[in-house]
């Protein structure tokens, strides 16, 4: 190659399509645009996002589906003292071992089972109200809280399947409740910064 450098492999470089400019004396690059609001971070939401106003909701609705099957279970409660009103006092049955046990004895411990759920349903509904009250101003915590609850919502919906179909809904809506707070736009809303 006789023409160009003799230590430039490739020749002379090609010319520009277009003319180049200097750039301008005192200013190298061009300015940073700027935007409103702050300078740096993204942007936050103003207003909660409707995903999250549906948990919000589905929230008081499990909430409120709680206190029905605390409802359904007091019934549950005046049936077995009906049966054993019934039965008369001092009556016996049969247990599967062959032993006779009394009537009252067996209602008793079912009526104290059947308190344990009533007092865990109303549980259940009192912290699904407070977390569902706390959407508006609560941080991560009350998203995750949800969750949380919702998840415990699946498995009681489960148990609680037969009782006239409650615990379906419930089930349906607790799921929903896990979905919609663990999307971007939810996670965006409780992380937010607050003055």
């Amino acid at each position: 190659m006789s023409f160009g450098d003799q230590n430039n492999p490739y020749g002379q470089p090609p010319a520009a399509p277009y003319p180049q400019q200097a750039p301008q004396p005192g200013q190298p690059y061009a300015p940073y645009p700027q935007q409103a609001g702050y300078a740096s971070g993204p942007a936050v939401p103003a207003v909660m996002p409707g995903l999250t106003k549906a948990a919000r909701i589905m929230m008081y609705a499990i909430a409120s589906l709680h206190i029905l099957i605390t409802l359904a279970f007091g019934a549950a409660v005046t049936q077995i003292d009906k049966a054993v009103g019934e039965a008369g006092v001092g009556g016996t049955i049969t247990a599967a071992n062959g032993q006779d046990v009394d009537v009252s004895t067996v209602a008793n411990v079912g009526k104290g089972v059947i308190g344990f759920f009533i007092l865990l349903a109303l549980i259940f509904a009192v912290i699904g109200f407070v977390l569902a009250a706390r959407y508006g101003k609560g941080g991560n915590g009350v998203r995750i809280g949800s969750i949380v609850y919702a998840s415990f919502g699946v498995v009681s919906g489960f148990f609680n399947i037969a009782n006239w179909g409650l615990g379906l809904v419930v089930l349906v809506l607790s799921i929903l409740v896990i979905v919609f707070c663990a999307k971007r736009a939810s996670a965006e809303w409780f992380q937010r910064p607050r003055h």
